[in-house]
């Protein structure tokens, strides 16, 4: 039974995405996100570490920068046009001020140094409630003002992140830093097509977060942190090894896997302006996820047999029947081809 304070923080994390996603009004949107932001700050000392800690200091001094970039440019723009409406972002200063300060609470290049390290400090359980939930209300903002944002600042803060996102997840051991550039990168791929066709963006968030609540509840039950741990997780839960590789691989964004359908929207639509060279470009940025999403499914799926007798058999917390329960739905969404029913 979840204590009073879990419920009072929950509903608070809830109630402030649903504000800032619901809201026409700029006072009203900020404020949703400064109630998400305060809500989920003891979620993430809550190991009483000193690197969870750490992470809850840079996790709220870098959202508090934002609104408060976002609170500027909100006044300038009701300053110069008289209007508080978020759909009314005309002024192209405060377009590219707000642009920058939502990207900066998502984790965008170049204002993204924040979120490898705070969800490296937390438990899996908040890293995934960062990469996911936490990514709705800033994300459904930039949904609204993406009508007056400039495409050249898009497509470069995009293809920033995605080089930046791959690049950065290459050298990396611990499973929550990988996690974190694989969402840099994701979110640079969102922001390619922003500009031309809003609800191809929509669709590449909504898809990363279906893929990567089962994935942190595998690594959640198996207790897995890094790569070193993935060698030996055959041995506890085969099952979900398996469906760990899948989903790796349906992130990574092979055909004919879910994760491919984003991908292949956003290609398409850049084709379809006539940016080419841009899409080949963000094409073969995704060779850099590739690299250390395979190493990750070989270390999974491949170094180590079920019954390996080399093996030295590690302990971990048992699998309970709601865990398995609540990732099992969004895994099945997650790992079909659904790139292959689009006529």
């Amino acid at each position: 039974m979840p204590t009073p304070a879990v419920l009072m923080l929950a509903t608070s994390i809830m109630t402030g995405t649903l504000i800032a996603v619901s809201s026409h009004h700029w006072l009203t949107a900020w404020l949703g996100l400064e109630m998400n932001t305060l809500a989920i700050l003891p979620v993430i000392s809550k190991t009483k570490h000193p690197r969870a800690i750490e992470a809850a200091t840079k996790y709220f001094l870098t959202q508090a920068a934002a609104s408060c970039l976002l609170l500027a440019s909100s006044m300038m723009n009701a300053w110069q046009t008289g209007s508080w409406d978020i759909l009314q972002m005309t002024n192209k200063l405060t377009s590219t001020a707000t642009l920058l300060a939502l990207t900066m609470k998502a984790g965008a290049v170049p204002l993204h140094f924040w979120l490898p390290e705070v969800m490296q400090g937390c438990t899996l359980h908040t890293a995934m409630l960062i990469s996911t939930w936490q990514k709705i209300a800033p994300m459904a903002l930039l949904y609204l003002v993406s009508n007056h944002t400039q495409p050249i600042l898009t497509m470069t803060l995009g293809m920033l992140s995605a080089v930046f996102g791959g690049w950065g997840g290459i050298n990396q051991t611990q499973l929550r830093k990988m996690m974190a550039y694989s969402s840099i990168a994701n979110l640079g791929w969102a922001l390619m097509v922003i500009s031309f066709e809003p609800n191809t963006f929509a669709i590449n968030i909504l898809v990363y977060i279906l893929m990567m609540v089962p994935t942190f509840h595998i690594l959640t039950m198996t207790t897995t942190k890094t790569l070193q741990n993935l060698s030996t997780s055959w041995i506890t839960s085969p099952t979900g090894t398996a469906t760990l590789m899948v989903l790796l691989l349906s992130i990574a964004g092979l055909p004919p896997l879910t994760g491919f359908l984003p991908k292949l929207l956003v290609l398409n639509e850049l084709v379809t302006q006539n940016l080419t060279p841009i899409a080949a470009a963000t094409a073969l940025t995704s060779l850099l996820n590739l690299v250390f999403y395979l190493r990750t499914t070989y270390m999974t799926a491949l170094l180590n047999t079920p019954g390996s007798a080399t093996s030295s058999m590690k302990w971990r917390l048992t699998a309970t029947k709601t865990q398995t329960t609540a990732f099992a739905p969004t895994a099945i969404f997650s790992t079909p081809a659904l790139p292959t029913l689009i006529p």
